[in-house]
């Protein structure tokens, strides 16, 4: 019985130790992102969570920058912009209105534009403001669309 107690606390040990930081993190409550980039779908936040590799956007194939954030607090303004060098394309705004563990949002399009989408490098384009000042702005990694 003892051997069971002790090989269980040294389980247990170990697993604590390995999520450790994930759960100081979590209860830091210091707002995150999770996930930055862009697709050619609609991802669901479980699709983002399991952590595979998404399918890039092509010229001719839907296109959709997505942002997963964690710990947000309530009036806080989270804006996903899907930018073309430095030309805004498309892009979502939402204010909170109530605390949140976490939010996925997208700005996109399901569809192709006629003709593809224009020659140039993309990038899903991140800001966070809280009380009216930056909290976070960060971009994803410049893709072409081939």
């Amino acid at each position: 019985m003892l051997t069971r107690l002790f090989a269980a606390a040294i389980v247990l040990g170990t697993l604590g130790v390995s999520f450790l930081p994930q759960i100081v993190r979590a209860e830091s409550g210091e707002t995150e992102v999770l996930n930055l980039g862009l697709t050619d779908h609609k991802v669901t936040e479980e699709e983002l969570r399991k952590g595979g590799k998404l399918p890039a956007p092509h010229f001719n194939t839907p296109a959709v920058a997505y942002v997963l954030a964690t710990n947000l607090k309530k009036g806080d303004i989270v804006e996903i912009t899907l930018m073309n060098g430095d030309t805004k394309l498309l892009h979502n705004t939402q204010e909170l209105a109530e605390d949140q563990a976490s939010l996925l949002l997208q700005a996109g399009k399901t569809g192709v534009p006629a003709g593809g989408w224009p020659e140039g490098t993309y990038t899903a384009a991140l800001e966070i403001k809280r009380d009216g000042k930056s909290l976070i702005s960060q971009s994803s990694a410049p893709q072409p669309f081939d």
